[in-house]
Order: structure tokens, then C-alpha cells, then sequence
């Protein structure tokens, strides 16, 4: 069962949007939770305006990750972790020390790629106990076309942590359908390329329909 932690140093990264969303793409593919570390509580939010019938349940784990880890991860297919806007959180060093996956989402900009810098440290040190994380930072709202988007994509090779291949691009259904308790998946035709660009970041870390 894999443990997929959503992270960052900075808030405004588009994070809690990129969790529910991922979540969503995993719950087609296996049962899947996802535990709300975040004390903003946003992801609960989003789970209170749902009137789906089959939204991803939304757990409270902002009191103790760990606990909820054990008390939930024999129940579930994956798990979810969306994190504090914070590396030096206890509930973020909790996440990294149980996940499998660090997500890391950086908004094309330098305060953003900068930021990113301690989270590289937080997980070295998240290593020494937990030498399995692998981490991955996803480039978030890009507009291709901009000369700034293409100059962060370059800047991020002078990172230890690999870019994703796949980047999540800004469009406005991510957040129309994030305000509705929905997702992606639940927008048809509007939702689709941004649910085949979720579905091609999870295949990057080896999740896919074929391996459930």
C-alpha cells in the first residue's frame, strides 16, 4: 500500500487542491483515503462541500499522523498524507518518516523554487529513518507558453530532487470543481486533460490500473 505525502514550505503552492485531486485519480484506481495533517483543516472543507456519493473520505490526522497511519492504512489501498505548509511541522516529519512518496508541488516562480531548498534538507533527514522516500517535486500551475515557467523548469536541474515530467498545468477547472467538494474526474469533457495529466504523474511514480 502506497503512503503519497503532499508538502511544501510555502503556502499559496496550490497543495490541498493537488492533494484532492491525486486522491481522486487513486480512488480510481484502489480505495483511498486521505489524511488531512494540514491544522487549516482545508481538505476537510473541500470533503464537507461534497455531495458526492463517492468523494474520497477525508480523515483529521492533524493531531497525530502516526496514529492515523496505523489506525487506517489496513482499511485503504492508498493513503494520502496532505501536509502543513511547513517542512519543520511535526506532522510533516511524521509524513515523511512513514511515506513511500514526498509530492512536492512548486508554483513556477523563484520565492516558490527557493522554498524548496529546506524541503530537500527535511528529507535527507527524513532518510536516515526512513531510507525508502523517494521524492519528486511537481511543477504547479503552469502556463506553458511563459518564459518564466520554461526558465524555472531549467533551474529546478540544479536541484538534488527530480521534476516530474508531467506538470500540472493552470487550468480553471481545478479550481471550479475544488469550491464544489469535487474534482477533476467529476467535470467530464471540461476535466479531462487535467485528469490525464494527474493520471500521468502517478504513473511516474509507478502507480497505474495495471499494478492494482
Amino acid at each position: 500500500m502506497p503512503i503519497i505525502s503532499l508538502l511544501g514550505n510555502k503556502g499559496g503552492a496550490g497543495k490541498t487542491t493537488l492533494a484532492v485531486n491525486l486522491a481522486a485519480a487513486l480512488n480510481q484506481l484502489g480505495t483511498t483515503l486521505l489524511l488531512d495533517a494540514d491544522p487549516q483543516q482545508s481538505s476537510s472543507q473541500w470533503r464537507v462541500l461534497s455531495s458526492q456519493p463517492d468523494t474520497v473520505p477525508v480523515f483529521n490526522a492533524s493531531s497525530s499522523v502516526a496514529m492515523s497511519v496505523g489506525a487506517q492504512a489496513k482499511n485503504y489501498s492508498h493513503l494520502l498524507i496532505d501536509c502543513p505548509p511547513s517542512v519543520h511541522s511535526d506532522q510533516t516529519k511524521d509524513a515523511l518518516r512513514l511515506s513511500d512518496w514526498a509530492i512536492i508541488p512548486v508554483l513556477p516562480s523563484p520565492l516558490d523554487l527557493w522554498a524548496s531548498v529546506k524541503i530537500e534538507a527535511e528529507i535527507d533527514q527524513a532518510r536516515e529513518k526512513n531510507p525508502g522516500l523517494k521524492a519528486l517535486l511537481v511543477i504547479n500551475q503552469l502556463e506553458p507558453r511563459t518564459r518564466l515557467s520554461q526558465a524555472i523548469r531549467n533551474a529546478t536541474v540544479e536541484l538534488s530532487t527530480p521534476t516530474a515530467n508531467t506538470a500540472i498545468r493552470r487550468r480553471v477547472v481545478y479550481r471550479s470543481t475544488v469550491l464544489e467538494g469535487r474534482s477533476v474526474f467529476d467535470a467530464g469533457a471540461k476535466g479531462a486533460a487535467a485528469a490525464d495529466e494527474l493520471t500521468e504523474l502517478l504513473t511516474e511514480i509507478g502507480i497505474t490500473r495495471e499494478q492494482q
